[in-house]
């Protein structure tokens, strides 16, 4: 791709950091960053060499020099953030969970088809080679019927009470952070679920610290995903078809490998990742792509569905008495 966007980096935490480093380090263009202070932003200009450093994020929305802007401030901004760009005519890549919940992923899409602009959620694992290849497999057969997903993403974090990951009112918990994850593998194999089930245990915070939910689909196919922030398991993925699985080593969310192997237990393919950086530049080559055709909808992740994995993220939270601050 020859001509490339100019991105903006809306936020500078370390998920910011980690995405800009990708970009640099594959090629993109990286014009502009915004932060809530001008020292903030001048030193994550200044670490990655980023022309324009803006100390507020309406300063960035306004800099004409700036095509799409990557949003990574806690998940109860990521609307009100979304739509200051899109007013101001940018494009929007916006991390996960795209919203808090669908209501507001709904108005974000209107507010973008309204202004014919592109916003997409920042799901990075979808546009993973391994996850790629994955796809490839399950829609050439190699599995026969696909019937089960077992996947966990379960981490060991901080127990501060007043960390992001512990405060409601940041979004914090294993489902937003965590366990949006499983929830949009399960997605992307089998679509919508018929039948949910949820449970969680808490901490003292209100926010969630372990979530399993069980999804069902039509035909017995069944998807079993477990999140945790405050235990670190395998994080691995199995997905199981009538003539062989796909073992997706840990960490299956990130670039990995995995192996298929049949019903005799006879390995028939391993694959293995190879990028350059952590591989969050995939989800920005797409971004390219899409505006580059002109589809403001996604494809291998449509705002569409993004709308739906929100829905099924509320119906969950339903479930288990969960809601944030403000909702």
């Amino acid at each position: 791709m020859t001509d490339r966007l100019r991105w903006g980096i809306l936020a500078t935490g370390g998920i910011a950091h980690a995405f800009t480093n990708d970009l640099r380090l594959n090629g993109f263009t990286v014009q502009a960053v915004g932060s809530r202070t001008q020292a903030a932003a001048d030193a994550f200009a200044a670490e990655f060499e980023i022309p324009n450093a803006h100390g507020s994020y309406e300063a960035l929305a306004a800099d004409p020099e700036v095509d799409v802007v990557y949003v990574s401030t806690p998940h109860p901004l990521h609307a009100s953030a979304a739509r200051l760009l899109l007013e101001a005519g940018k494009h929007v890549l916006v991390e996960k969970p795209f919203t808090v919940n669908a209501r507001e992923a709904q108005e974000i899409a209107d507010l973008a088809a309204e202004r014919g602009l592109l916003a997409l959620e920042a799901m990075w694992t979808r546009y993973l080679p391994h996850m790629v290849r994955i796809r490839e497999l399950i829609a050439d057969g190699a599995l026969g019927e696909v019937r089960t997903l077992i996947v966990d993403h379960t981490q060991k974090l901080s127990s501060d009470p007043a960390h992001r990951i512990n405060a409601l009112e940041l979004g914090g918990g294993a489902l937003l952070d965590l366990g949006i994850y499983p929830v949009s593998f399960s997605w992307d194999l089998f679509g919508a679920p018929v039948t949910i089930e949820s449970t969680a245990t808490f901490k003292d915070t209100g926010a969630d610290a372990q979530i399993a939910n069980v999804f069902g689909y039509e035909g017995g196919r069944i998807a079993s995903m477990l999140s945790a922030s405050d235990t670190l398991g395998p994080n691995t993925a199995a997905v199981i078809g009538t003539e062989a699985r796909i073992e997706i080593d840990r960490v299956w969310y990130t670039p990995t490998s995995f192996r298929v192997i049949d019903a005799e237990g006879a390995v028939l393919e391993e694959f293995r990742s190879e990028v350059t950086g952590r591989g969050m530049h995939f989800q920005a080559e797409a971004v390219e792509r899409l505006l580059a055709e002109g589809n403001l909808r996604g494809d291998v992740l449509t705002i569409d569905e993004t709308i739906a994995i929100m829905g099924t993220l509320d119906a969950i939270r339903e479930q288990i008495g969960l809601r944030y601050p403000g909702e």
